[in-house]
């Protein structure tokens, strides 16, 4: 499934794109991967206590799952359709950018980012992060890159190639570097990297990385394929065909496919105070 790719160019001021994902919040939450959990152990057992805030925290996939750990979370998400469908699933959020978020003297032992640091200014966000955390306190800032078979992987982008030639969203995904062909990630842990050095309240940030997989029906894949970014913005006759492309494409290989799935947490400890 496309998503914005890290060598975009600052994504965090493409705020359309950015709240885009709140068209259908059950959709959404449904279809998109969880966080693993030997990557979410680890972050719940250094963080040096047990209250989290969790950044864009979106429909609550991340939040709910650290609270399976026994963390206390309180969300922060900018997109009021996200934040009501994760208040019905039992996390309080508050609206808000994370920039702009008011703490109101609140601190915390773990400032955490799922597949959203992106969207957030690095620079920014990186300093409100050092504000409300505990001395001690972790920022955690996770991704998901998603890859696909190979023969899925071509078919899936002759059928975007086709339809959607011009799109920018498109033009910035074939635009790949050959560092970025090697690491999904390279840019947005540059860029967060960077925000954490210029806040001047961190240690020297760690990269934690695991690989997972997960199998995928035709109907499952399809079923997210409207939540990747900028996807609600594809004309509804595209979007059909699109879908019906993909289709005729998994139904190619089988009619379903184990997903691979690179996970990476850019996790710096905030300077004891």
């Amino acid at each position: 499934m496309p998503t914005l790719r890290s060598d975009q160019q600052e994504p965090h001021p493409a705020r359309r794109l950015a709240e885009s994902f709140g068209v259908d919040p059950a959709r959404y939450d449904r279809a998109r991967p969880r966080y693993p959990d030997e990557l979410l152990r680890r972050i719940a057992a250094t963080a040096p206590g047990p209250d989290f805030l969790d950044v864009g925290c979106g429909t609550g996939i991340l939040a709910r799952q650290l609270r399976a750990l026994d963390r206390r979370v309180l969300g922060v998400e900018p997109d009021v359709r996200m934040a009501d469908f994760a208040r019905d699933t039992g996390i309080e959020v508050e609206v808000a950018r994370f920039e702009e978020w008011a703490a109101a003297g609140r601190t915390f032992d773990a400032v955490v980012a799922g597949q959203t640091w992106h969207w957030v200014d690095p620079v920014a966000g990186a300093a409100r992060a050092a504000e409300v955390l505990r001395s001690g306190g972790l920022l955690a800032l996770c991704w998901n890159a998603p890859r696909l078979p190979e023969e899925l992987a071509e078919l899936t982008a002759a059928a975007y190639r086709r339809l959607l030639p011009d799109h920018p969203l498109l033009q910035q995904q074939a635009r790949q570097s050959s560092t970025d062909a090697a690491d999904p990630f390279a840019a947005f842990l540059g860029r967060a990297g960077d925000g954490i050095g210029r806040a001047g309240a961190f240690g020297e940030p760690e990269q934690w990385r695991t690989s997972w997989q997960r199998d995928y029906s035709k109907e499952e894949w399809l079923d997210g394929l409207p939540t990747a970014a900028g996807h609600d913005r594809f004309p509804p006759a595209v979007m059909t065909e699109l879908t019906r492309a993909i289709g005729a494409a998994i139904d190619a290989v089988g009619g379903r496919f184990t997903l691979t799935v690179n996970s990476v947490a850019l996790v710096a400890r905030r300077d004891r105070q």
